[in-house]
C-alpha cells in the first residue's frame, strides 16, 4: 500500500511538472509575440504555431530545470506544512505553493544572472502573473493526482488526464573562420594593471587616455606607463554590472581646444541613463565639465548601454546606445533613445539635418534605430562609411552599415534566440528593415572595432578588426563591394576577452583585455 502511494506521488509530480513546463513555455511564447504585435507586427496562425513549437524544443528544456527546482522545493515544503498543520484541503495550498515557489526562484535567478530578467515574459507584471498561474495550476494538478479520493479531495472534481511529449535539443552551427598562426605577429604588453579597461584614445603628443569601467580615466605616458593618479574631474559614474565609464574620444581640434568627451552610465540602479559629458584636459585634470547628452527615458537595471562614440567629417558626434535589455521594444519607439544611435553637435545641440528633426514626438537626436546593444563603431574616411556592430542575444551578432533614418529591425527581426533558448521573434527579414552585412551565430559577443588603415599590416588594409568577449579573440572581416566576410580568427591563443581594438598612430594594433587585471596589448608584425 505504501509503495502504491509513493508511486502515485512520483508519477503525479512528473506529470504536474511536465504540464507546468509546457504551460510556461506556451505563455512565454505568447507574451513575446504579443510584444511584437504591439509594435504593429502581424502574426498569422501558422507563425504563431511554429514559434510555439520551436520554443517547446529550445526554451522548455531550460525552463524545466528552473521550474523543476522551484516546483520540487514548493511541493516538499507545502506537503510538510500540510502534515504539520493537519489541513485537509490540499489543492489550494499546493497551488499557492507552486506560484510562490516560482516567484522566489525567478527572483533569485534574476539576481544572480548577468541579465536583469532571465525569462522575457516576466518583464511585465501581467506576464509574471500568468507565469505564476501556470505554476499554480501544476500545484493544483499535483494535489488532485495524488489525492486518496480524486473526486472528493478538497471538494474539487477530477479533470481530464493529460498526455504530453517534450522534444529537446539544439545543434548550433560551428564557425568556419580560420585561425591565424601566432607566428605572424608579436604581442607585447603596452600597459597593465587596469581594471576592466574599456576604451583607448591617443593624444597628439603620443600620450594616451584609457577608461576603466568602474569610473576612472587614466593618463598613459608615450611608453604606456600609467600615471600615479587618475585624471581628476571625471563626472560621477553609475558603476554596476555592465554599467560604468565607457568610451573616450578627443575633439578633432584637440590641439587647440583640449576637449575630451566621455560616455558613461549615470543615475542609480532604479533610474539610470547613458550620458555624455565633455571637459577640457589641463595638467591631468578635466575642467569645465558639462553634460551634453542624457538618454531618455530613464531605465532600471544595469545592462545594455552601448556607449561608443565617433566623429563624422562635418564635426558632429555619433553616440551608440543599447536597449536596456528589459526594454527591447523601445528600440522601435522613436520617442525613446533606447536602442538607437544618436548624432549631436559637440555642444550637445541637435544637427538641423538629423533624419527625425521634423517628426512629431520623435527624439530629434536619433540618427538610426532598431538596435540591440551597439558596442562597436567606426567611421572610415577613406570610403566614407559609418559601420557598427551590435550584440545579438544567443546568436545574431551583427555588422551593419548605418544610413541616417534607417530601421535595423531589433527586436522585430533577429537571427538570434534569447538566452533561454526562446525565440525573440520568428522573423529574420521584414520590409523597411535593414539586413546586416554579416551576422554571427553562435554569438561571439563583439565589443570594439577598428578598420585597419595602418602601414604595418598591409594584408589587413581596409579590414575590420572586431573584438570578441565570449569568443576571446579578434575577428578579421573583409569588406568588399558592399559585402562582409569573416576571414579569420586572430589572437585566440591569448585566451583573453577583447573589449576594444584600436589602430595606433604608429600603425600597431592595440587590444584592451576585459579583466580585473586588464591590459593594453600592442601587436606588431613578426620580424
Amino acid at each position: 500500500m505504501e509503495g502504491l502511494r509513493v508511486k502515485r506521488v512520483v508519477v503525479g509530480f512528473v506529470i504536474a511538472l511536465l504540464v507546468g513546463t509546457v504551460l510556461g513555455s506556451v505563455v512565454q511564447t505568447q507574451f513575446n509575440l504579443l510584444a511584437l504585435q504591439e509594435l504593429g507586427v502581424d502574426i498569422d496562425l501558422s507563425t504563431r504555431v511554429s514559434t510555439t513549437i520551436q520554443d517547446l524544443l529550445h526554451f522548455a528544456p531550460l525552463y524545466a530545470v528552473v521550474f523543476g527546482f522551484s516546483f520540487l522545493a514548493s511541493t516538499l515544503i507545502t506537503g510538510l506544512m500540510l502534515k504539520l498543520l493537519g489541513f485537509g484541503a490540499r489543492a489550494p495550498f499546493h497551488a499557492l505553493g507552486g506560484g510562490v515557489g516560482l516567484w522566489v526562484t525567478l527572483t533569485v535567478v534574476n539576481a544572480l544572472a548577468p541579465m536583469p530578467t532571465l525569462i522575457a515574459a516576466t518583464r511585465t507584471p501581467d506576464g509574471l502573473l500568468v507565469m505564476l498561474l501556470t505554476a499554480a495550476c501544476s500545484g493544483w494538478l499535483f494535489a488532485w493526482l495524488t489525492a486518496a479520493n480524486r473526486r472528493t479531495d478538497a471538494g474539487y472534481s477530477a479533470g481530464p488526464t493529460l498526455a504530453l511529449v517534450l522534444a529537446a535539443g539544439m545543434i548550433w552551427p560551428g564557425s568556419d573562420a580560420l585561425a591565424q598562426t601566432p607566428g605572424d605577429y608579436n604581442v607585447q604588453v603596452y600597459a597593465g594593471g587596469l581594471e576592466h579597461p574599456w576604451s583607448l584614445v591617443f593624444l597628439p603628443d603620443g600620450r594616451a587616455l584609457v577608461t576603466e569601467r568602474p569610473g576612472r580615466l587614466q593618463l598613459l605616458s608615450e611608453a604606456g606607463e600609467v600615471q600615479p593618479e587618475p585624471v581628476a574631474g571625471v563626472p560621477e559614474v553609475f558603476s554596476s554590472g555592465q554599467a560604468g565609464l565607457f568610451d573616450v574620444v578627443i575633439s578633432p581640434d584637440f590641439s587647440d581646444d583640449g576637449l575630451v568627451f566621455l560616455s558613461y552610465a549615470c543615475g542609480s540602479a532604479a533610474a539610470n541613463h547613458l550620458c555624455v559629458s565633455r571637459g577640457q584636459l589641463i595638467h591631468g585634470r578635466l575642467t569645465a565639465v558639462a553634460e551634453i547628452f542624457r538618454a531618455m527615458p530613464a531605465k532600471e537595471g544595469d545592462a545594455h548601454y552601448g556607449g561608443r562614440m565617433a566623429w563624422l567629417p562635418d564635426g558632429s558626434l555619433i553616440v551608440t546606445l543599447g536597449d536596456g535589455f528589459d526594454y527591447r521594444e523601445q528600440a522601435q519607439n522613436l520617442s525613446s533613445h533606447l536602442g538607437s544611435i544618436v548624432r549631436l553637435m559637440p555642444d550637445g545641440t541637435v544637427p538641423d539635418d538629423n533624419p527625425f528633426v521634423a517628426t512629431p514626438e520623435a527624439r530629434p537626436e536619433i540618427y538610426s534605430y532598431g538596435h540591440r546593444n551597439v558596442q562597436g563603431l567606426v567611421y572610415d574616411p577613406v570610403e566614407q562609411l559609418l559601420l557598427i556592430h551590435e550584440h545579438g542575444p544567443r546568436g545574431g551578432d551583427e555588422i551593419n552599415l548605418i544610413e541616417p533614418g534607417n530601421n535595423y529591425g531589433w527586436p522585430v527581426i533577429s537571427y538570434g534566440l534569447d538566452y533561454t533558448g526562446a525565440m525573440v521573434t520568428p522573423f529574420t527579414r521584414r520590409a523597411s528593415m535593414e539586413q546586416p552585412l554579416l551576422q554571427w551565430t553562435p554569438s561571439i559577443a563583439p565589443s570594439g572595432m577598428a578598420r585597419y588603415r595602418g602601414a604595418l599590416f598591409p594584408h589587413w588594409q581596409g579590414d575590420l578588426l572586431v573584438g570578441a568577449l565570449a569568443d576571446r579573440s579578434v575577428h578579421r572581416v573583409e569588406l568588399r563591394d558592399g559585402q562582409a566576410r569573416d576571414e579569420e580568427t586572430l589572437f585566440k591563443e591569448l585566451g583573453a576577452r577583447i573589449r576594444d581594438v584600436v589602430t595606433g598612430p604608429d600603425g600597431a594594433v592595440y587590444l584592451l583585455t576585459d579583466s580585473p587585471q586588464g591590459q593594453i596589448l600592442r601587436v606588431t608584425p613578426a620580424r
